[in-house]
């Protein structure tokens, strides 16, 4: 979903974070269905101190046609990656996780998805300029929209675990609550027709040591970004692209296909992607 990082003591940006919470089968806690979910910009890869104070945004949140737990839950597949070991930050850089890849490698991500109005404008971009890109969807959303998982497949996107409902802060949560949440999003990503996710992207990118260890149990690498436009908060088609035609080679970009009004998001996507590769990049999926 959107990506806030998670905000640390004297944090005066301003920028608040998605904060619904669905009731999982882990038992998170309830928000009113009014609320919203902030964005996941803020990731410094620490365990979070205080939680973020509320900061509700009617005009972002997930789609109204998710179910808040998706029925007959217990029926889906099982995770069956095998652990792999923990990691006690997440990746920031392309060639931390690939360092085969080209030395003029940046790798966009798209959070919060699927999105049935947003990500289908997104896939028609990248394919138009030749572009793999990697997707940290919701596993709500993807239950909900099971044939868009199967487009992003198809079109050779790579698929991460963004946690079933994008709770926040997640680092947070109980142990048990932390591992339901990636454990049931590995499920209806499989079932919805994709391989099981090797990726885990934390809502708001917010980390502690239970985190990584559920990470590392389902056999995922958690991964973070390092140029972050904040297009979740919809700063303008100026502002989010001036940020991502900022990248350098090895950057992670952060952007959202879904969790709210996407269209600045892919009008700026109309011009950077173009641009990036005129200036020599290649995109990578992660």
């Amino acid at each position: 979903m959107a990506e806030q990082r998670a905000e640390q003591p004297g944090d005066q940006s301003g920028l608040s974070r998605r904060r619904l919470i669905r009731l999982t089968a882990a038992g998170a806690a309830v928000f009113g269905a009014g609320g919203a979910l902030t964005a996941c910009s803020s990731s410094s890869g620490n365990v979070a101190s205080a939680p973020p104070p509320p900061s509700d945004s009617p005009s972002d949140g997930f789609s109204p046609a998710a179910a808040t737990e998706p029925p007959n839950i217990s029926n889906l597949p099982n995770p069956s990656s095998s652990p792999v070991p923990v990691r006690t930050k997440p990746v920031f850089k392309v060639h931390d996780l690939l360092p085969s890849a080209p030395s003029n490698a940046v790798a966009l991500t798209l959070d919060d998805g699927p999105s049935r109005m947003y990500t289908p404008e997104v896939l028609q971009l990248l394919r138009k300029y030749d572009v793999r890109a990697t997707f940290s969807v919701v596993g709500i959303e993807a239950h909900a929209d099971k044939d868009l998982i199967r487009r992003i497949v198809a079109d050779g996107h790579t698929i991460a675990n963004h946690t079933m409902t994008h709770p926040q802060p997640f680092s947070r949560r109980s142990a048990a609550q932390i591992q339901q949440q990636i454990a049931d999003t590995q499920s209806v990503i499989v079932d919805a027709g994709a391989p099981e996710p090797k990726l885990f992207r934390s809502p708001g990118g917010d980390w502690s040591a239970d985190v990584f260890a559920a990470v590392a149990k389902y056999g995922m690498t958690p991964i973070d970004w390092d140029v972050d436009p904040k297009d979740w908060a919809r700063p303008g088609t100026k502002t989010i692209t001036e940020k991502l035609l900022a990248a350098k080679p090895g950057d992670i970009l952060l952007c959202h296909d879904g969790g709210g009004n996407r269209s600045q998001t892919v009008d700026a996507l109309r011009t950077v992607l173009p641009a990036l590769k005129a200036k020599g990049y290649t995109f990578v999926t992660l």
